[in-house]
Parts: structure tokens; C-alpha cells; sequence
């Protein structure tokens, strides 16, 4: 036991260890200045209102630290305003798309705003159509047209059986006379058109009501126009002349149908005959919405044009 210095060891030990962090230790005194002193301070700047005896010092400080704060709040501010650029730039990201998203929907307006209107004039015009040809119209609209390979001029409309719409039937327009319905199935309808060089049209002149026949030219521009032959040789068609139809009421064309005026006259010496060029009221190459002529009354699975214009 006495090779490790006894209890009398430990105990000088410890005691200098006590020592020498009383040593370390600042005195009480100096707190208790440093705390009243604090006190003293704060109550001078807190009464001074505006003249405190700190302010002098304050402003040195001031004056000294401030530029060194500027330039770390410069500094950092990249990279604490980092978090708040990527909100800003998605919500800005959105605001665009949704800009060109309503540009865009204004723009189809725009363009649409001709075909709409075109469209809505057409239909107006059937109904016109119906009241001046005193017949039940249904309205459909061109949805295709006929393979050239076929050599026919069709179109398809979007208008069949359900509509009420069978074979025979004569097609127009706003302007006159389009064709004839061929064939049907339940929702569309092949239409041929009076300008297939095989339509063969009954045509009565206006002012003479000589009756003849008008052949499709084979063309859909309007100023190839169609034949008309009349049954009578000897006379002769007037330039400028309507042409309407003089077919009937159970026949593939209803009476009465405007179809064209008339632009050339040719007479041949040969065959002492008369041939007239027709300028086709339709124009074949804009054709959309037509009309069906049906019986009044029909049931149809969609609005019908009365003969007195009203909708049904």
C-alpha cells in the first residue's frame, strides 16, 4: 500500500486538482461587474429615446460591420433563393402552357370562324330551298368522294336508311340541283352527281318550257358546264336562260329543281340540231351540306326541313 502513496496520496492528489480549477475559474466579482455593468447599459440605451450614449459606439460598429454583412447577404442569397427560383420558374412554366394552350384554342376559333359561318349559311339556305320547291328536305353533310378510278362522279353523304333516305331520291343544295340518291345503307347514302358524263337529267328552258335533256360533262368545275339537247330540233335556247328540271313526283329527279343557266348555244348543220352549254348553279368542287328531298311527314332519325322551312 505505501509503493502507491497511501490515502495520503489520493488526497494531495485531488486537492491539487481543486486548486487548480479554482485557479481557472474567473472570480465572482467579476461576474457580478460584468452583470450590473450589462444592467447599467441597457438602461442608459433604453432611457436615452433616441440620444443614447451607445449610439456613438453603435454606429462605429455599424459602420464597420455593415459592408462585411452586405457582402455575405450577397453572397449567399444565390444559394438561399434557390428553392424559390424553381417554384417561380415552374409556375411560370405553367402560366405559359397555359397561355399557348389558350392561344391556341382562340386561334382554331379564328380560322373556324369562316366554316363555321359558311356552314351555318348553307343550312339557312335549305330551308329557303325547301319553302320555294314546296318539299321536306333532310339535311346531311358530303363526307367523301368517288374513286376517279370508278370514271363516276359520287359523293357519300352521312344520311341513310334511318334518316328515311332510300333510292331515287333527288339531292340539292342552296343552289340547285346536286343529283340522285343510287344506293343506301343505314347511316350513309352514295349520291351521283348530275356532272357524271352517265346523269341524264329531263331540263325544261324557263322562258320557252322546251323540254330537252341535260348530260354531265364529266368535270366538277362549273365552267366546263353540262349538254342540253332539246327534243325539238328546230328550237333554239336563249343565252342566259334558267333550266330546270321536268321530272316528277315518283321519278329519280322531282320537278322543278333549279339546275342552270344557259352560257353557249351551238347549232350543227349536220344534224340540224341544237346544242346548249348549261353552267351548273352547284359548285361541284365546294359541295358540303345538301338536302334530301323526302315525302312530308317522314320519320326520320334526325331534324327534318319542312316544306314550310320550319324544323321537325
Amino acid at each position: 500500500m505505501g509503493a502507491f502513496g497511501g490515502h495520503d496520496g489520493r488526497e494531495r492528489r485531488w486537492t491539487g486538482l481543486d486548486r487548480l480549477e479554482s485557479r481557472n475559474r474567473p472570480p465572482r466579482s467579476l461576474l457580478v461587474a460584468l452583470v450590473l455593468a450589462s444592467i447599467t447599459l441597457i438602461t442608459l440605451d433604453v432611457s436615452g429615446d433616441g440620444a443614447s450614449p451607445l449610439e456613438p459606439a453603435r454606429r462605429v460598429v455599424g459602420e464597420a460591420l455593415g459592408p462585411a454583412e452586405a457582402g455575405v447577404a450577397a453572397a449567399v442569397r444565390p444559394f438561399t433563393a434557390v428553392p424559390a427560383w424553381f417554384r417561380s420558374k415552374d409556375d411560370l412554366a405553367d402560366q405559359v402552357r397555359d397561355l399557348e394552350a389558350s392561344n391556341a384554342e382562340l386561334r382554331g376559333q379564328v380560322e373556324l370562324t369562316g366554316f363555321d359561318r359558311n356552314r351555318l349559311e348553307q343550312y339557312d339556305g335549305l330551308t329557303t330551298a325547301a319553302e320555294d320547291l314546296g318539299s321536306a328536305l333532310v339535311p346531311a353533310r358530303v363526307v367523301a368522294l368517288g374513286s376517279r378510278q370508278s370514271q363516276s362522279f359520287t359523293v357519300t353523304i352521312d344520311a341513310g336508311s334511318e334518316a328515311g333516305i332510300g333510292p331515287d331520291m333527288t339531292v340539292v343544295n342552296n343552289d340547285g340541283l346536286v343529283g340522285r340518291v343510287l344506293r343506301v345503307t343505314r347511316s350513309t347514302a352514295t349520291v351521283l352527281l348530275v356532272i357524271d358524263p352517265d346523269s341524264t337529267v329531263g331540263g325544261r328552258v324557263g322562258s320557252s318550257m322546251e323540254i330537252g335533256f341535260v348530260t354531265g360533262s364529266g368535270s366538277l368545275r362549273q365552267e366546263s358546264g353540262l349538254d342540253l339537247r332539246l327534243v325539238d330540233d328546230a328550237s333554239v335556247p336563249a343565252r342566259n336562260d334558267t333550266v330546270v328540271t321536268w321530272g316528277s313526283t315518283t321519278g329519280p329527279y322531282a320537278p322543278g329543281v333549279p339546275i342552270g343557266t344557259i352560257t353557249e348555244v351551238y347549232s350543227s348543220l349536220r344534224e340540224a340540231s341544237q346544242r346548249a352549254v348549261v353552267k351548273p348553279f352547284v359548285d361541284f368542287s365546294a359541295l358540303d351540306v345538301v338536302g334530301v328531298m323526302v315525302p312530308s311527314g317522314l320519320q326520320s332519325d334526325r331534324a327534318v326541313i319542312e316544306a314550310d322551312g320550319s324544323l321537325r
